[in-house]
């Protein structure tokens, strides 16, 4: 609990602005217009910042020109430069409006990591110098997505870890309300990118935004949610370019539940890889998939075929930003496993729908089946939960793969009858 409030009145409010809303000075100066107003509005204000627009895509690519396996340690130290920079033209923005600010890296707000590089995970924040520089009155600008290890080194949280700084971030200092800012103006029933007529959510339970963040909507980072959850932290996600109420993430309710399907999210960062006439024999799968954990490659839908004489075949997807990585671990276990072949296939997508209500309502997966097989588009694998149910496809049919799911579950009028209730 935070100790340091003016009033007992005043609220403490966590705001995180993503790459987009950042992309270049007028956006900064609207930001921290923004910022400014909240601040006068007698709330004491935590801004969460990542790097300027494309700056950690540039600072990759870089990476790359030198090698295609940077040290870990060296490519934390490199792509967190992006948010410093970020937090420092914020912070100038907010004092030429007149307010007093301060700026402040992952490593001095106190945020200690694991040593796991690239995909480090938030073990403690020491609070004391957010609440020193929240008790001078000031607006506190943090960098997003990187943290620091009880050895001092610098590491960085993992793809769209702003997310997760703003939300643990709320939960250590008992935050009013986290609003994660981005450049579109909520949760939708479908990616408003990919499909016209998605509709915006006014609101989403945690379970069911976890899955979406997991399955491949962008908008916020799975841990995040998590966090959220755990926390009970009120979550809001708005767009920056205005100022409409955006999507609350809560908990769910039990009239929500007659909601079966909420939305369609479609994921074409996966990678499907086959291991080809593996033994047949005790302890290969273990030793296949502990091998990737222990490099925190997360691995998702899993297939064994039946086995063939001596020999069976294994499917499973993972991410495509660790493709690389796991290509290095599989020829290594290949020369003891002795696999026949490993075959890698990036053209593929994952297409998922999740609801709260999926639990009570039977049926639901084969509505999906059949609008896909209507469409003529092939399930290559599936995985299911209490309320998401996946396919993979061939990653040239995803788009047409969300619009028949979207329309054969009318997800668009739905929402909209639902919005006129809220």
């Amino acid at each position: 609990m935070l100790l340091n409030r003016r009033q007992d009145d005043m609220g403490l409010i966590v705001q995180k602005y993503g790459g987009t809303s950042v992309a270049d000075t007028t956006r900064i100066k609207k930001v921290a217009e923004r910022l400014v107003k909240r601040k006068r509005e007698e709330d004491q204000v935590i801004a969460v910042v990542s790097a300027i627009g494309d700056t950690t895509d540039e600072l990759i690519n870089l990476s790359n020109e030198i090698t295609d396996q940077p040290p870990k340690r060296e490519y934390d130290m490199l792509i967190s430069t992006g948010e410093q920079v970020s937090v420092a033209l914020l912070a100038m923005a907010i004092n030429e409006l007149g307010e007093d600010v301060i700026s402040l890296t992952g490593s001095q707000v106190g945020i200690i990591t694991d040593d796991l590089h690239t995909k480090a995970k938030i073990l403690e924040i020491d609070s004391s110098r957010l609440e020193k520089e929240l008790a001078k009155d000031q607006i506190v600008v943090v960098a997003g997505f990187q943290g620091i290890t009880i050895n001092d080194d610098i590491t960085t949280l993992g793809r769209g870890g702003s997310d997760t700084t703003a939300v643990a971030l709320a939960a250590k200092l008992d935050a009013d309300i986290c609003e994660i800012y981005t450049d579109v103006n909520g949760i939708y029933t479908a990616d408003p990118r990919m499909l016209d007529d998605a509709v915006k959510l006014p609101e989403i339970s945690y379970d069911e935004m976890l899955e979406m963040a997991s399955l491949g909507a962008k908008v916020l980072q799975p841990r995040s949610v998590e966090f959220a959850k755990q926390y009970k932290i009120k979550l809001a996600v708005k767009s920056s370019f205005n100022y409409e109420s955006g999507t609350h993430v809560k908990e769910v309710e039990e009239l929500e539940k007659g909601k079966v399907v909420s939305g369609v999210a479609c994921n074409t960062n996966e990678v499907k890889i086959s291991l080809i006439g593996v033994p047949d024999r005790p302890g290969i799968a273990s030793k296949v998939f502990n091998t990737l954990a222990e490099s925190s490659i997360n691995v998702d839908m899993i297939i064994q075929n039946v086995h063939r004489g001596e020999v069976n075949d294994i499917t499973f997807t993972i991410d495509d930003e660790d493709l690389s990585q796991a290509k290095v671990i599989l020829n290594e276990l290949n020369k003891e496993l002795t696999i026949e072949d490993i075959i890698y296939d990036a053209e593929v997508a994952k297409v998922s729908i999740v609801g709260a209500g999926m639990v009570t309502n039977p049926g639901v997966a084969a509505k999906m089946f059949e609008a896909l097989a209507d469409a003529d588009i092939n399930i290559e694998m599936i995985s299911t939960s209490e309320i998401k149910v996946s396919c993979l496809m061939d990653e040239a049919k995803s788009q047409q793969a969300v619009k028949v799911i979207h329309d054969k579950f009318n997800l668009g009028e739905k929402q909209r009858v639902s919005d006129q209730n809220v």
